[in-house]
């Protein structure tokens, strides 16, 4: 069924159409594409870490520096700027650009408040002893969660991005596909997350 990606302007103009013969938007196309691609980089990261994280070479263990109640909690974190981008998603595609502004502006604080935790926590593992150089544990575990870290705080700075322009009165309703494909790609992070959180730190803490 094809998707309609268009919608008419304050003045009444449609807006541009950049459909491909499957009825996608080829922007769309584009960013699925790109997930897809990510799916593939971050499932390597994975596993590789699933392969080492018993390699520790005499230094620190999952056991002895993951906290599982904060990690929750900055996960939980994560897990609510979701919702907050679909809120936002709504409120452009209705044309309540107010309210758009306040829930991405909640989006991306959340995304901080997390990347926050994170170098907190890693700020720990570090006088804890784990490095990156410490054990093929450390090298993979920062590897996975930092990439991961990487993509959160590029998508942060799309949301204060998607702010800007509308606060200058240039991101119209009819533009709102823009703020969908920040969407798409915010959801893919925390999803990813999720998965990390349960390779990473809970599967090892059931295995004590």
């Amino acid at each position: 069924m094809a998707i309609e990606t268009s919608t008419h302007g304050a003045a009444g103009a449609p807006a541009e159409e950049h459909e491909t013969s499957l009825g996608l938007d080829n922007r769309k196309l584009a960013i699925w594409a790109f997930l897809g691609s990510e799916c593939m980089f971050f499932g390597a990261l994975i596993s590789t870490f699933l392969l080492f994280h018993t390699h520790t070479n005499g230094g620190p263990t999952p056991h002895s520096i993951f906290n599982i109640p904060y990690t929750s909690v900055s996960t939980f974190v994560l897990l609510m700027s979701s919702l907050t981008m679909v809120l936002a998603l709504a409120a452009i595609q209705h044309g309540d650009h107010r309210s758009f502004r306040i829930w991405i502006l909640c989006t991306a604080l959340l995304g901080m408040t997390f990347i926050g935790g994170q170098v907190y926590e890693f700020t720990g593992f570090f006088k804890d002893g784990l490095t990156i150089k410490t054990s093929a544990f450390g090298s993979a575990f920062f590897m996975l969660t930092g990439f991961h870290g990487a993509h959160v705080t590029i998508g942060i700075l799309m949301l204060l991005t998607l702010f800007t322009l509308s606060k200058q009165g240039k991101l119209p309703t009819s533009e709102s596909l823009k703020v969908e494909l920040v969407g798409l790609y915010w959801h893919f992070v925390d999803v990813v997350w999720i998965v990390i959180f349960t390779v990473v730190y809970l599967i090892p803490a059931s295995k004590k």
